[in-house]
């Protein structure tokens, strides 16, 4: 069946508007919108209709009158009034129900709800009532529709055009920073503002700091008297001495710390740093100055933690940097033993735990946290330097998981091989430091 007699079937069933018919031969050409080639197969069969009424035929009346009511086309009711025929008023679209005729009033509700946010990139998502999409299908069947668009596709490219044009802003489809969900038949409207995703490396420079909130057990962060009604086990933490700052320059609704594992809330982090993802939810600034955040993180601070290399990454990035949780690490420890080390036992301990694989159980201090079973973590090197006739201070360069504490201690046999046992003398940890957080195959 061409193109002009199929739409004639079909406007002669239902009525369609201008979108709505031409999204039916969406595929057919190229350069047009869906609305232009409905109004020209409306054009061209009005001018049909006109010719078979000039010539005394009947179907041109009756297909002019189907212009008129089922195609609301205004050339065809003109038509009809200089034939001295009564045109009737055009009926509402069987598809869309004159959706597309709301959607410049939409576009100017989207855009004022965008101008509360900074964005360079966006993306129209639809969203349809089940009827309308179950219409669609059901018509598309009973005309074997080969070559159209979906009506939720033909919304979503033209909103997403028009408002391009309006903000001057970019359609983008892989990663936008702002989806703007909309029903056109309700007028429903929600912006989906993604995250800004900001990495650097942070330094904790004193002891007693988690590098997360840890929320009251007794009252999961309410407030009570035993956390003094603050909700909280610490009063501060590296995450909240990075994310407040952050928050307040991108003008954020909440935030999300991810780093590259974390250490104890008694051990420091020098070296370099440990690399870290702050994302920032439903920012309404992007464009931060970096070097400015840096400073402003770093001087509330007072010392507590410093960051640096700050830089914007993708979503992408949190992933990477959960997997250098198993990277290489390298710590500095000070161990006391309940007597006098000999130096042949500290060579002892650096043979031991040199080229080893350590074997794991959760150790009791964390278990309430964690999964109890053994783990195996590699230590590549051990260096023992002797600080008093019972004291030592180890480096030592492992496989990123690898409890320090209980490699020291043995944590009742939990984990083997330990100083303890290798010595066998009691040991105990004084002070740890993370020197040195690494990449797999390189520095992060």
């Amino acid at each position: 069946m061409e193109i002009l007699e199929k739409a004639r079937t079909m406007l002669e069933k239902y009525p369609l508007c201008d979108h709505c018919l031409g999204r039916q031969f969406a595929f057919l050409g190229y350069g047009l919108e869906n609305q232009d080639r409905g109004r020209t197969v409306k054009t061209l069969l009005t001018m049909k209709g006109h010719m078979l009424a000039l010539s005394k035929d009947r179907k041109g009346v009756l297909l002019l009158k189907t212009m008129c009511e089922n195609g609301a086309f205004p050339m065809a009711a003109e038509i009809l009034r200089k034939l001295k025929r009564r045109p009737k008023q055009g009926k509402p679209c069987f598809l869309c129900e004159n959706c597309f005729e709301t959607l410049p009033s939409l576009v100017e509700k989207i855009t004022q709800k965008l101008r509360d946010y900074e964005y360079e990139t966006f993306l129209v998502g639809i969203k349809l009532p089940i009827e309308i999409e179950e219409r669609e299908d059901e018509f598309k069947a009973e005309f074997g529709v080969q070559h159209g668009e979906s009506i939720k596709n033909e919304f979503s490219r033209v909103l997403g055009k028009t408002l391009s044009q309006k903000t001057g802003k970019t359609v983008e489809f892989a990663k936008p920073q702002i989806v703007v969900l909309v029903n056109p038949f309700t007028g429903w409207i929600r912006l989906q503002v993604n995250s800004l995703f900001i990495m650097g490396r942070y330094r904790k420079l004193v002891r007693g700091i988690p590098q997360s909130k840890w929320f009251c057990p007794k009252c999961r962060g309410k407030g009570c008297p035993e956390c003094n009604m603050t909700g909280k086990l610490y009063p501060e933490s590296v995450e909240e001495l990075i994310a407040e700052p952050v928050l307040e320059k991108t003008q954020g609704e909440d935030s999300s710390f991810h780093g590259a594992g974390r250490e104890d809330i008694d051990a420091r982090m020098l070296g370099r740093g440990r690399p870290f993802i702050i994302q920032v939810k439903r920012p309404h600034k992007r464009s931060v100055n970096l070097s400015e955040l840096e400073r402003v993180i770093n001087e509330r601070a007072n010392g507590k933690i410093e960051v640096r290399g700050l830089k914007i990454v993708d979503r992408d990035m949190v992933r990477k940097i959960k997997q250098l949780e198993a990277s290489k690490k390298t710590y500095r420890v000070t161990v006391t033993f309940d007597r006098e080390v000999s130096d042949e036992e500290i060579r002892r301990i650096e043979r031991a735990l040199t080229g080893v694989t350590v074997n794991q159980q959760t150790p009791t201090r964390v278990l309430r946290r964690r999964a109890d079973r053994v783990r195996e973590k590699h230590i590549y090197e051990t260096k023992v330097k002797r600080i008093s006739p019972n004291s030592v201070e180890m480096r030592i360069r492992c496989q990123g998981g690898l409890y320090v504490k209980e490699l020291v201690t043995g944590d009742n046999g939990r984990t083997e091989p330990n100083v303890s046992k290798i010595v066998n003398a009691k040991a105990e940890v004084l002070a740890l430091d993370v020197l040195n957080v690494s990449a797999k195959g390189g520095e992060a």
